[in-house]
């Protein structure tokens, strides 16, 4: 691991579950496209890999962004919040980023 890495890894405030709030964004445009939750070896994952992961609380499990849809992210670029209880990963997006197809989990308003 590099040293920004474990930099950036030892500087992140996981919550009692040792989970953290992960935004995915789009390089170019700026555009949000999802939340999900990290862990550190996610994390670490991601950092090593280029490919954004993330864990699934409702499975339970480590969860490879793409792998089954083929809507894969490739990091750019990661960043923590002045707090560091939040990471941006500012990514390029193959694809629907959403579940439900779409390509980003924002679409509703309130008006």
């Amino acid at each position: 691991m590099s040293a920004n890495a474990k930099t950036l890894i030892d500087a992140v405030r996981f919550n009692q579950d040792g989970l953290v709030p992960a935004i995915a964004q789009q390089y170019d445009t700026g555009e949000v496209l999802m939340m999900a939750w990290m862990t550190k070896d996610t994390l670490l994952e991601t950092i090593e890999t280029g490919r954004a992961c993330y864990f699934s609380r409702s499975r339970n499990a480590f969860w490879r962004k793409g792998d089954t849809s083929g809507h894969i992210q490739i990091v750019k670029d990661i960043r923590l919040d002045c707090d560091g209880d939040t990471v941006l990963l500012v990514i390029e997006q193959t694809g629907a980023a959403c579940h439900e197809g779409t390509r980003s989990c924002f679409q509703r308003r309130l008006v």
